[in-house]
C-alpha cells in the first residue's frame, strides 16, 4: 500500500521486485536468527514506510528495488522460521498453501530448504493459493457441515499459541 501497488499485495510485490536491485535498500529481517517459530513483519513494515518517507516522490526503479527488497526481507524471514520449525517437528513432507505459496521467489526458496532437509515439498498450484482468509472460511465450513460446533463465550486472544498445550501468555487476551 505505502508503494501505491494496489491490492492484494503479495502479487503486486513480486510484479514490481522483477525490475528491482534487492541490495539497494538494505531492511531489517524481522525475529531472524531467534529461537522458535514466531514471526512479526512490524519492524519491516516500519522500516519501509521509512523507506518511502525519504525518498519523497519515488520514481519507478525505487519502487522495484525497494519492493525486490522487500522481498528479500519478507522471504529471508520466513525461511529462518520455517527452518526453526523443520528442526524441531518431525515429518517427511513440507507443505506450503495460502498467498505465500503463490509468490514465486519464496516458493522457490522453500523448496530448496525442503530439499536440503530431505523433505518432500507440496504445494497447490499458484492458481490456487488464495487468501488465508478464504481458505479459513472454507475450514469452517466444513466444520459446520460436520456438526463440529463451539460456544461464542470464549476470551478472545489476539496471540493465540499453535500449540494447543501452550501456558496462556501475558497479555494474550487472558485476565491475569
Amino acid at each position: 500500500k505505502l508503494l501505491g501497488l494496489g491490492y492484494p499485495g503479495g502479487p503486486a510485490i513480486e510484479r514490481a521486485a522483477r525490475g528491482g536491485n534487492p541490495a539497494r535498500f538494505d531492511l531489517p529481517r524481522p525475529m531472524k536468527g531467534r529461537p522458535g517459530c514466531d514471526f512479526s513483519f512490524s519492524g519491516l513494515k516500519t522500516a519501509v514506510r521509512h523507506v518511502v518517507e525519504g525518498l519523497g516522490s519515488p520514481s519507478e526503479q525505487d519502487i522495484a528495488d525497494l519492493a525486490a527488497a522487500t522481498q528479500a526481507a519478507i522471504a529471508d524471514a520466513l525461511l529462518d522460521r520455517t527452518r526453526n520449525a523443520i528442526r524441531q517437528f518431525t515429518g517427511k513432507t513440507l507443505v506450503v498453501a495460502g498467498g505465500v505459496a503463490a509468490n514465486e521467489t519464496l516458493r522457490r526458496r522453500l523448496e530448496e530448504l525442503a530439499a536440503a532437509h530431505g523433505l518432500a515439498f507440496v504445494a497447490p498450484p499458484p492458481r490456487l493459493c488464495t487468501d488465508n482468509a478464504a481458505m479459513i472460511a472454507w475450514a469452517g465450513l466444513e466444520r459446520l457441515r460436520l456438526g463440529l460446533t463451539d460456544s461464542l463465550d470464549f476470551a478472545p486472544r489476539p496471540r493465540w499459541p499453535l500449540d494447543p498445550d501452550a501456558r496462556p501468555a501475558r497479555g494474550a487476551g487472558v485476565k491475569a
